[in-house]
């Protein structure tokens, strides 16, 4: 998949390489080419996009191969920036948005746009008061949430993150009193809510358990457990999908992809499959990115959008401090993987107990389908997999977008995505993850089958992906869809580490850093390639 050179032989310098066609990296090469550069993206495997991409796993299906819902670049600039409508991107609104299933003494919760809607969904479900709590928590957490997400698409630094919160004061309480007083107490509270753990907040706010757990649910799927420091803006993000909820691309999560290679190589860039990069060599006054099949890609510039681990192992290659190097690795937080994703190909939807009757005729089948009641499962689920075991019953999300877009699966026919956590990257026992792959399996379809009774008869089709796979596949050392940690020792000024959170390598300049690696972190973002393309603009 390429496009024309603007600098006719390989060793004349381009104006960037960007190593790794994510999307991440895919944004920072769009940006740089809009902007007249030219920009050459490598990569090593077959399908550009990494986890934001689509294949036909199955006959006549579009299955994705990480991602499916995108939340979070909706609520970005570089949508419009890089005008992808243009390149054939359309997204479908996912409303409802979310859902939480039946217990034997509460109704489902339906989360939707509406906010009305939603706590009408919540009041038939656990009452009045937390009905009331939750419309007071959006109005709350809304501004709260769009401060977070203003911090995302700058360079992470301590100035600018407080910039981005100014004028939150007046969505906290105090007690203190005088102009100074207020404004003091006033900041102090709301610091101690941005840092709490997602489940203290869920404590300060409700009562039902059920709401709890949908939420708590809801955060974790960045990754750390919501008793840990840090994690009440993992949930306070739930405002935000009354704004603009989650959004299905058309055709796959790949779309994106595609949209924005479209973008890419209308302005002249190139992207190149199947080039694995083997070392990043500084050459004088420039860089060369040197690739498997014995060719050296020389640049200004070089943005680095795969894994962090990978990009040093690339620098240790070409030369670069091995010391430092080494230092870095180990002071990087890894993790230990954080779940797996069974894709189904049914001749059904499936069937969730005690639905509304008002809802859309998709049902709640544009949703994520939060498939746990009580934050008991997740706990639990969660301390298997820090001693290396599979939970026993995993904490499950489950996606049929096939029911808002028919072309994912043929006439007749679903696409059924299920993201489970907690499952570790390395098992107890010397176990093997192709051995447990179908116990794991079976353990989700269970799950399924408990909320959407008789679903796994309907199974015709199935890709098992364990955090081996997402690692061999995707890039995802560990099994970490999140490539490091996403604990608040490990985000904004500290991402990967306190040396690199500059999107910068010491000692390398004119090397930049994008991806989930850096910060804002995981997620479909395009926030990090955004910022490392505006870096190497303005140098």
């Amino acid at each position: 998949m390429t496009a024309r050179r603007r600098r006719g032989a390989t060793h004349v310098p381009l104006d960037a390489v960007v190593v790794g066609a994510g999307h991440n990296g895919l944004v920072a090469a769009a940006y740089l080419a809009r902007a007249g550069r030219s920009v050459r993206v490598v990569e090593r495997d077959t399908v550009p996009g990494g986890a934001v991409s689509t294949i036909e796993r199955f006959p006549g299906y579009r299955v994705d191969r990480g991602s499916s819902a995108h939340l979070m670049i909706r609520h970005s600039p570089v949508l419009d920036e890089l005008s992808l409508t243009d390149h054939g991107l359309r997204y479908l609104d996912c409303d409802p948005w979310a859902f939480s299933p039946a217990t034997e003494d509460t109704a489902p919760i339906v989360f939707r746009t509406d906010l009305d809607a939603t706590c009408a969904s919540i009041e038939r479900a656990v009452g009045s008061a937390d009905a009331e709590a939750y419309r007071r928590f959006v109005q709350v957490w809304r501004p709260r949430a769009r401060a977070v997400m203003r911090s995302f698409y700058a360079p992470a630094a301590p100035a600018r993150f407080a910039t981005a919160f100014t004028g939150l004061t007046d969505t906290a309480t105090t007690a203190r009193t005088g102009p100074v007083g207020r404004r003091t107490g006033a900041m102090l509270s709301l610091t101690q809510e941005l840092m709490s753990s997602g489940d203290a907040l869920l404590d300060r706010w409700f009562d039902s358990e059920p709401l709890k757990a949908a939420l708590a649910w809801f955060g974790a799927q960045s990754g750390p457990p919501m008793n840990a420091p840090g994690t009440a803006p993992m949930i306070g993000f739930a405002a935000l999908q009354h704004d603009i909820p989650p959004g299905r691309a058309v055709g796959g999560s790949g779309a994106l992809t595609e949209a924005l290679i479209s973008r890419l190589t209308a302005d002249g860039g190139e992207v190149l499959l199947e080039r694995p990069a083997t070392a990043i060599t500084r050459c004088g006054d420039h860089w060369r990115v040197d690739t498997a099949d014995g060719t050296g890609h020389c640049a200004t510039r070089v943005i680095a959008a795969c894994h962090i681990l990978t990009t040093l192992q690339l620098l240790a290659a070409g030369g670069h401090d091995r010391q430092l190097i080494d230092r870095w690795r180990s002071q990087i937080a890894l993790g230990d993987g954080i779940g797996m994703a069974v894709r189904l190909g049914t001749d059904a939807l499936p069937a969730y107990r005690d639905l509304p009757s008002d809802l859309p005729s998709h049902g709640v089948h544009s949703a994520l389908g939060l498939l746990v009641t009580d934050r008991a499962q997740l706990r639990r689920a969660q301390a298997a997999a820090s001693v290396g075991d599979l939970p026993a019953r995993p904490a499950c999300v489950a996606m049929s977008f096939s029911a808002i877009d028919p072309t994912l699966a043929p006439d007749g026919k679903h696409l059924v995505t299920v993201w489970a956590q907690w499952h570790p990257s390395r098992l107890s026992g010397e176990r093997s993850w192709r051995d447990a792959a179908p116990e794991a399996a079976e353990a989700i379809r269970a799950e399924m089958d408990r909320h959407a009774p008789g679903f796994s008869a309907h199974i015709e089709h199935s890709h098992i992906q364990t955090p081996d796979d997402l690692a061999d596949e995707l890039g995802l050392l560990g099994g970490n869809i999140m490539h490091v940690e996403m604990s608040i020792d490990q985000m904004f000024f500290w991402r990967p580490h306190p040396d690199l959170s500059g999107h910068r390598v010491p000692g390398a300049d004119g090397l930049l850093l994008a991806g989930a690696s850096t910060h804002p972190g995981g997620g479909v973002t395009g926030a990090s390639g955004r910022i490392a393309a505006h870096l190497a603009l303005r140098r």
